[in-house]
C-alpha cells in the first residue's frame, strides 16, 4: 500500500488528484486543508474508505509534524497555497507566508524518509513571456508578483533538498485548469457563473490577452501517469493545453454554448497580474498524457452540466 498526503485537498486541482489516487484500492490519501478557500464537500471522502480528511494549516508546524509522523506517508502532493490574482494580489503578505509551508513540507518529508515530493508550481514564475513557448529549462523565470516569486522559492527549495539530503521532487508548473468543481474566483468559471445569470461578463482591458485552458481530467491524467511511472523525476513539468485563446474569444465562446443574454463589458486593465500571452511547451506534458488534449468546447460542455461549485454562493 502506498500512503500518499495531499495538502490543499479540499481545493479544486487537488481534490481531482486525490480522487483519482483514490481509485486506486493500494492507495491510502490523508488530505490536509485548513479550508480557508477549500470546501470540504469536494473532498471525496464519503466515496472511498481509503481517504481520511484532517483540517490542518500547514503553515502551523505543530498541525502538520503531527500529521506526518503518525502517518508517515510514503508520497506527498503539496498543493496547499493562496490562489487566484485577485486574492493573491489584495493579500501579499498572506501569499508569502506560505513560504513556511513549504519549509515545514520539506523538513518533515525528509525526517520521515519520505520517497518523493511532488509539487504544485505556476505557469506565474514565467511572467510576462519573453518567448513562446514557454519552456520549462530554457524561459526566464521573471515575474515580480508574490505569488510567482513564492512559487520559484518552493521549486528552489526542492531542488536543494535533493541536491543536500536526497530528497526526490517533481515539479508540476500549472497553466490554467479548469473543470466542474472549480469555484467562481477563477475567469472559465467566474465567465459561466455570470453567463448563466444572465450578468454582464466583465473583462480586463481589450481582452486579447491569451491563455490556454486544461480540462481538469488530462492535467490529473498527466500528474498521476508521472507519479505511477516513475517519470520526470527530479524535473520539471508544465501541465497545460499549448492551445491559445483570446480572453474575448473565450467569453463570447461561453455566450454562445449557454445561450446566454449577457453582454461583455470591459473594465480597466490590471495594473499587474494580467499576462499578455501564456502558452507551454507542452512536449513532456504529451508524453504523460499519451493522446490528445481534451478540446476546449467539450471541455466547457463537461462544465455545463455539472454546475454545483459553480452557482455555489
Amino acid at each position: 500500500m502506498k500512503k500518499i498526503l495531499v495538502t490543499g485537498g479540499a481545493g479544486f486541482i487537488a481534490s481531482s488528484l486525490a480522487e483519482r489516487l483514490a481509485a486506486d484500492p493500494e492507495n491510502h490519501i490523508v488530505i490536509v486543508d485548513d479550508l480557508s478557500t477549500g470546501d470540504i464537500e469536494k473532498i471525496p471522502a464519503s466515496k472511498h474508505d481509503n481517504v481520511r480528511f484532517i483540517k490542518a494549516d500547514i503553515n502551523v508546524l505543530e498541525d502538520i509534524s503531527n500529521i506526518f509522523f503518525s502517518f508517515q506517508p510514503d508520497y506527498v502532493f503539496h498543493y496547499a497555497a493562496m490562489v487566484g490574482v485577485t486574492r493573491t494580489l489584495a493579500n501579499p503578505v498572506k501569499v508569502l507566508n506560505d513560504v513556511t509551508g513549504i519549509k515545514n513540507i520539506l523538513n518533515l518529508s525528509k525526517s520521515t524518509s519520505v520517497k518523493r515530493v511532488y509539487y504544485s508550481s505556476s505557469s506565474e514564475v514565467y511572467g510576462e513571456p519573453v518567448e513562446l513557448p514557454q519552456h520549462e529549462e530554457t524561459t526566464p523565470l521573471n515575474s515580480r508578483l508574490p505569488y510567482a516569486i513564492v512559487k520559484n522559492i518552493g521549486e528552489a527549495y526542492l531542488k536543494s533538498y535533493k541536491q543536500e539530503y536526497g530528497l526526490d521532487y517533481t515539479i508540476f508548473r500549472f497553466f490554467n485548469t479548469y473543470g466542474p468543481k472549480q469555484s467562481k474566483d477563477f475567469v472559465i468559471s467566474k465567465f459561466i457563473n455570470r453567463a448563466l445569470t444572465n450578468t454582464d461578463i466583465e473583462i480586463f482591458g481589450d481582452g486579447k490577452q491569451t491563455r490556454t485552458f486544461c480540462f481538469v481530467d488530462d492535467n490529473v491524467e498527466a500528474t498521476t501517469n508521472a507519479f505511477y511511472k516513475n517519470t520526470f523525476v527530479n524535473d520539471v513539468v508544465n501541465i497545460g493545453s499549448d492551445s491559445e485563446i483570446t480572453i474575448l474569444e473565450l467569453a463570447k465562446t461561453i455566450i454562445k454554448l449557454t445561450g446566454s443574454k449577457s453582454k461583455i463589458v470591459h473594465l480597466p486593465p490590471l495594473p499587474e497580474g494580467d499576462m499578455t500571452r501564456r502558452q507551454p511547451d507542452a512536449t513532456k506534458m504529451k508524453q504523460l498524457l499519451q493522446r490528445s488534449f481534451l478540446p476546449l468546447e467539450e471541455g466547457l460542455k463537461k462544465v455545463l452540466s455539472d454546475t454545483r461549485f459553480i452557482l455555489k454562493d
